[in-house]
């Protein structure tokens, strides 16, 4: 009770204090929202105004440089088209019944697809396994990694020229390896299956370090907790590959692919420099160079303009069926 009393007496005697949040509180005015200010809409108007002028002008090279000549190019399609006359005459689907009732078309379109996916298996599996060996600590390798890199940004007119010498049947680099092993070189430059075969591994050789360079850098930015936890779980080196490092690079494998398969399909440089669409039979024709045939040694600039909407149609087809595909994949 004293202790009470005493307690009452020093409350009333002395003087009551408070914190500094509660005189906040007691100042602070209910009515006031609490939080950041909002924005005004001046800022708003900035924003805006900076956005658009970022986007603009790159759409607008998009629209010039891009979208309208595919739209030129689908409305030359239905026309017959010299292209050294200044007058191009509607003639509707005709080119298109032309082409797909062509005789060379399955041959033109089989060159085509085995060319790509040739390129984009073979250049993808072979730059992953360069870019786990050279991903070890191993002398030397950034000396490696610069030359596996290098022939990615020779020019592919260059390299054509050059691999012209390598696969030349009579005084070649592979008619002198073979012939030291007492087999005959192939007729690269004859028979339409080697000829493909040749140009397809030029390319291959040529496009291998840009998937090496990719896989690399995936590589290398993995994360390095799941390979301990692998480590210590006892997992197999395949166990591993398969289970946690190829999951962490499916997003790298899809974009390769993608990219991969748009450059393969638009290869131009090295066909023309090695064979020029030949030999007998369109053995080395494809989509993209029937479309330098047609428009500028046939004269049919509206036939070539169908081939290459064809082309652009096939590719938007299967872009899609991939995006797809990895959609679900991630959803999974």
């Amino acid at each position: 009770m004293s202790s009470l009393a005493s307690t009452a007496d020093g409350a009333d005697s002395g003087p009551v204090t408070t914190s500094v949040g509660d005189r906040r509180d007691q100042k602070r005015d209910p009515r006031v929202p609490f939080g950041p200010p909002p924005l005004r809409r001046a800022g708003r108007k900035g924003e805006w105004l900076l956005a658009a002028g970022l986007l603009i002008p790159n759409l607008a090279l998009l629209f010039v440089f891009v979208y309208r000549p595919l739209l030129d190019n689908i409305r030359l399609s239905f026309t017959d088209w010299n292209i050294s006359s200044p007058q191009a005459n509607y003639i509707g689907f005709a080119n298109y019944v032309e082409w797909f009732g062509r005789d060379d078309t399955k041959t033109v379109f089989f060159n085509t697809a085995v060319f790509t996916i040739a390129t984009v298996v073979l250049s993808m599996a072979l730059g992953l396994a360069l870019a786990l060996l050279l991903d070890q600590k191993l002398k030397g390798r950034n000396l490696v990694r610069s030359v596996v890199f290098a022939p990615f940004v020779i020019s592919g007119a260059a390299i054509g020229v050059a691999f012209q010498f390598v696969f030349d049947p009579s005084f070649g680099l592979i008619q002198d390896l073979l012939a030291k092993i007492g087999v005959a070189s192939p007729d690269f430059y004859q028979k339409p299956g080697w000829a493909l075969f040749m140009v397809t591994a030029t390319y291959i050789w040529k496009n291998l370090g840009y998937s090496f360079v990719i896989y690399l850098a995936a590589l290398q930015a993995r994360r390095g907790d799941l390979d301990e936890a692998a480590e210590i779980d006892g997992a197999s080196k395949w166990t591993h590959f398969r289970k946690v490092l190829l999951p962490q690079l499916r997003p790298t494998t899809f974009f390769l692919s993608i990219t991969v398969l748009l450059s393969s399909v638009q290869v131009f440089d090295i066909i023309y420099a090695m064979t020029r669409g030949g030999p007998i039979g369109n053995g080395t024709m494809t989509l993209v160079f029937q479309v330098y045939h047609e428009t500028f040694v046939n004269q049919r600039a509206g036939y070539g303009a169908t081939v290459a909407t064809v082309m652009f149609l096939i590719l938007l087809v299967v872009t899609a069926v991939q995006v797809r595909f990895m959609d679900r994949e991630q959803r999974a």
